[in-house]
């Protein structure tokens, strides 16, 4: 039993008459204690075997068989998004080559139309450049109408003034319808 130290604390120690050892190690509660530890090894073991593992067996295999289910969706829904990714860039190469095509028609019709107005605008300067030279003509027709007559007074105006005789109009009006001619 406990004894009290000159320190004040207690120590524990066996009488002399008891057996000092450890308790597992003692002969006499060997054959107990080795028939105790098979009966709580067996049901031990029992509960393992009936109730934990089959819970646990059946966990693993929920999460596998999730897993395999989540691969799986993941799968599908790659294969979505590959198929709607095809669907875009499908989609998007046709808008291209409709956009192309419009723009070609659209560039077609422009310069129909600018080769149209062009030629609008050629005709109008064609029939104002046509205007002008007839205007041209007149005035021509006019200026040398003008050119005879001042001609015609000139040459006459020099005969006096060379000669001092005063020719008569046709002689003059015929030398220089003679000049002008050539």
């Amino acid at each position: 039993m406990a004894q009290s130290t000159p320190t004040g604390i207690s120590a524990h120690t066996e009488a002399p008459g008891n057996k000092p050892g450890f308790p597992p190690f003692q002969k006499e509660t060997f054959a107990s204690q080795l028939f105790w530890l098979t009966i709580c090894f067996v049901a031990l073991y029992l509960l393992v075997a009936r109730v934990g593992l089959p819970r646990v067996g059946s966990i693993i295999e929920a999460r596998q068989s999730r897993v395999a289910g989540d691969l799986a969706e993941a799968g599908r829904l790659r294969s979505e998004a590959d198929d709607t990714l095809a669907a875009y860039d499908k989609a998007l190469a046709d808008a291209r080559s409709r956009a192309q095509t419009i723009a070609a028609e659209i560039r077609g019709e422009l310069n129909a139309e600018a080769e149209m107005n062009r030629k609008k605008l050629e005709e109008q300067l064609n029939a104002q450049l046509a205007k002008a030279e007839e205007a041209i003509g007149v005035t021509k027709a006019a200026a040398m109408a003008n050119v005879r007559g001042i001609a015609a007074e000139a040459a006459a105006a020099i005969v006096v003034r060379l000669v001092g005789v005063t020719p008569a109009e046709t002689a003059v009006a015929a030398a220089v319808d003679d000049v002008l001619d050539k």
